[in-house]
């Protein structure tokens, strides 16, 4: 399996997006909490490029015990990948959409070895 070199171990700001090409792939890699996440930065929805838009904590509803809503909140363990096209949101480190997990981004491994992060494609 060939490896494509992202960029040195810390040289990436936590949050940032690094795209790096393989053949005529583009493949995006981001840098959150401290773990490296790469997937292919095109949207299964209509090809946008999905790695591009924001992250969000997933938004979760608020219900007590008898059923009543009590508004909304998040859940920061489980960062989403918005498409900056038409919203489509992706689970961070699963890359599935968190309404149908048969719609998913292409992701690949992360390789960390002497201090460089490379992308095994």
């Amino acid at each position: 399996m060939a490896e494509v070199l992202v960029c040195k171990r810390g040289e990436l700001a936590d949050g940032a997006v690094r795209i790096v090409y393989f053949d005529k792939h583009e493949i995006a890699v981001i840098l959150q909490d401290g773990a490296y996440y790469a997937y292919r930065n095109v949207c299964p929805h209509q090809g946008g490029p999905a790695c591009e838009g924001i992250r969000v904590p997933r938004v979760i509803d608020v219900v007590d015990e008898h059923g009543a809503y009590h508004g909304q909140s998040y859940d920061k363990e489980q960062m989403h990948i918005v498409c900056p096209w038409h919203g489509y949101e992706f689970n961070l480190k699963t890359g599935e959409h968190p309404g149908n997990n048969r719609i998913k981004l292409k992701k690949y491994d992360i390789v960390e070895r002497g201090g460089e992060v490379y992308v095994a494609v």
